[in-house]
């Protein structure tokens, strides 16, 4: 029997810890927060379950990740239809045909592309694009750019979008069809009575030990002498010091009010594309679970973007080509130095995950770890 430490609460810590006590092995899971689940920790304000650290909509092509998170909870239907708001224009997001009526007045898919065609010949792109902007104009031309993606990028980024890499942009669906489901994802949905729940079932195995408020780095040298092998799900830059030099993140802010009133804004997501607003987005958040019966408050967060400073949570791994090298030469010194600590996870492999990609890593890791 292998004993495991699991740094990190989180999702994949959570799933790693499931499948490593299930197979009849001790572990200890030790979180440095008061609460268990990571980033998608949700708890009741108010009677209304809210998403702490921003909005989670689960969704997933895979019909064995769908099946495998919903032995822990049932799902409502949730789906995610965002709006955008400039300038208090409102537009349907993802860019669809609603977004395009707004725009331009056309009504059929053709009058659609022909207007975005025509917008992209005026501009004259010459080759491949060579930055998000130019990425973004040839994908759905200077229109929809400048009112609805160059504002809310450049504020999520915290950089000039002729500054960011093209390949940032190709996640943004585009649609000539009336469609406001912003995911094409065949399952999805958001589990009632929030994720909480579903970090304590697969925490909940007698062999597994959970302590908050617990620090890896406070004792990461007894830790690392222990008989333990370690599950390490934090950042894998401050894991080594940041000896080679911090790797980019970007930050958050998270701004929460419960309004004495039963409707904010509509809608659970509203994204702010202009410039001058601070934050990118307000959540409402009694809109993702329709199910909860309260009509005389509202629960809202505006989320603000900011640049990481060590000691900031970090939320998106800015994943460019010097910080990948970066991470790289982490990586083949972890390997070198420490076999008996897996990194996994956003943080670990610093990668940009969606929670389904977060289980399928999860697992994979385990498949390697208990089955290879």
């Amino acid at each position: 029997m292998t004993k495991y430490l699991v740094v990190g609460s989180g999702l994949f810590g959570a799933v790693f810890a499931y499948e490593a006590a299930k197979r009849g092995h001790q572990v200890k899971v030790i979180e440095k927060r008061s609460h268990i689940g990571g980033n998608i920790y949700t708890h009741e304000v108010a009677g209304i379950q809210v998403h702490e650290y921003g909005a989670h909509i689960f969704h997933t092509k895979s019909p064995e990740i769908w099946q495998y998170i919903n032995q822990f909870a049932e799902f409502n239907h949730y789906i995610n239809s965002p709006i955008a708001n400039f300038n208090g224009e409102i537009y349907n997001l993802p860019f669809n045909m609603n977004t395009f009526n707004k725009l331009w007045g056309v009504v059929t898919p053709a009058q659609a592309q022909t207007k975005i065609e025509q917008q992209k010949q005026s501009l004259e792109l010459a080759g491949n694009p060579q930055n998000l902007e130019e990425q973004a104009i040839s994908l759905v031309g200077p229109d929809v750019y400048q009112k609805l993606i160059k504002g809310y990028t450049e504020k999520q980024w915290g950089k000039s979008a002729k500054d960011l890499p093209a390949f940032i942009i190709r996640r943004l669906p585009v649609r000539f069809t009336y469609d406001n489901n912003y995911f094409d994802d065949p399952y999805q949905g958001i589990p009632i009575g929030g994720y909480t729940p579903i970090i304590e079932k697969m925490l909940g195995n007698k062999l597994i030990e959970v302590q908050n408020q617990t620090d890896f780095f406070d004792h990461k040298d007894e830790y690392l002498k222990s008989d333990a092998k370690i599950v390490f799900t934090g950042m894998i830059d401050q894991f080594f010091n940041y000896q080679f030099g911090a790797l980019e993140y970007r930050s958050l802010r998270f701004e929460t009010e419960v309004l004495k009133q039963a409707n904010y804004q509509g809608n659970a997501v509203v994204n702010y594309t202009d410039a001058k607003t601070p934050y990118t987005r307000i959540i409402e958040h009694k809109f993702f679970d329709p199910g909860q019966d309260v009509k005389d408050k509202t629960v809202i967060t505006r989320e603000y973007p900011k640049t990481w400073e060590i000691g900031d949570e970090p939320y998106y791994p800015i994943n460019d080509h010097a910080s990948r090298e970066l991470y790289t030469k982490y990586l083949r010194l972890a390997r070198k130095d420490y076999p008996q600590v897996i990194f996994g996870g956003r943080l670990g492999q610093y990668r940009y995950y969606n929670m389904d990609q977060t289980i399928m890593a999860a697992l994979q890791t385990v498949k390697k770890e208990f089955d290879d």
